[in-house]
């Protein structure tokens, strides 16, 4: 087990490096000229130049990166290009917006969707295909279209939502929960559809395999077969469908805090990106790639202690 964790612990150290070294090779080359984008297309050559030289991109690639690689060591992801704030200001003021409508999201997600897979296993043919043909809507509808709808019709319409903002957990726990409510049910309906999809073809497996069979003719209740036996075994798949939901649920907040005007993590991408801003980039990758690490491996160690099977892999 010590073992198993040290390796997961070692490649998700080696992913983050790789990652990071393609990321900060693309923002380099990617023709975007960070003195020339801030200064504008009147400015000089030597102006160009000169702040060029002062931000340090004017080094070769490798030492650029080796330095960047040593201030992330230290805890140190520079300054932003644009108004020169610690990056890690930046980020801690977008944070708590992403991750607030990610986990809540998850957690929806988590409820719905392993509810939706026992209704589709328990509740017969018919809600089998209703459960199906709502895992097919929530496959089929973009999260953006679905906020686009959401925004319309709860928002401007009958107005029982606000229709924009972010109002923090700490200021007001209701206005927090309404500001999310939309947001929330926009990026969820592709993570339960493929979570449901994923969790009723488990169950089915499990239900119809040898032992639950043994099970039922000893005379076990059936409820405490699905809830004390199947549902064990049919986890591991679960857990990691949502593991990759999680990871399309960071991807879809890029979306989803533009429709909503949400001053998330988002939201500052975008406009790292549109000013040539490179420290921000590389920050917003650092944080996103070990959230995404963070969630695989809590999975992996989810699915070892379910599946003690599994450790001796």
């Amino acid at each position: 087990m010590v073992m198993t964790l040290i390796k997961r612990v070692a490649s998700a150290v080696t992913l983050m490096v790789c990652m990071s070294a393609l990321v900060y090779a693309l923002a380099s080359v990617g023709g975007v000229d960070p003195a020339r984008q801030l200064l504008g297309s009147d400015a000089g050559d030597a102006e160009v130049a000169e702040l060029n030289h002062s931000l340090g991109v004017d080094r070769p690639l490798m030492v650029q990166f080796t330095d960047w690689i040593a201030g992330v060591a230290r805890g140190d992801l520079g300054r932003s290009y644009v108004d020169g704030r610690p990056v890690t200001d930046k980020l801690s003021a977008a944070f708590p917006v992403t991750i607030s409508m990610v986990l809540l999201t998850l957690v929806v997600v988590m409820v719905l969707s392993l509810g939706l897979a026992m209704l589709a296993t328990r509740g017969g043919a018919w809600a089998d295909r209703i459960v199906q043909l709502l895992m097919l809507a929530g496959h089929v509808v973009p999260g953006y279209l679905a906020g686009l709808l959401l925004l319309l019709l709860f928002a401007v319409q009958i107005r029982i939502f606000p229709v924009f903002g972010y109002v923090p957990f700490a200021q007001s726990p209701g206005g927090w929960l309404t500001s999310l409510v939309l947001p929330v049910t926009a990026l969820a309906l592709g993570g339960i559809a493929g979570a449901a999809l994923q969790a009723r073809g488990a169950l089915l497996d499990v239900l119809d395999a040898d032992y639950i069979r043994t099970l039922r003719s000893r005379g076990i209740p059936a409820r405490s077969v699905l809830w004390r036996h199947a549902l064990r075994n049919a986890t591991p798949p679960w857990l990691t469908s949502l593991s990759l939901a999680f990871v399309a649920m960071i991807g879809g907040a890029l979306l989803i805090e533009k429709v909503f005007a949400m001053p998330g993590l988002g939201t500052l991408a975008v406009d790292a990106t549109l000013s040539g801003d490179r420290p921000v980039i590389m920050g917003l990758v650092v944080l996103t790639g070990s959230l995404v690490v963070l969630v695989n491996l809590l999975t992996d160690l989810l699915q070892l202690w379910l599946v003690p099977k599994a450790r001796a892999a």
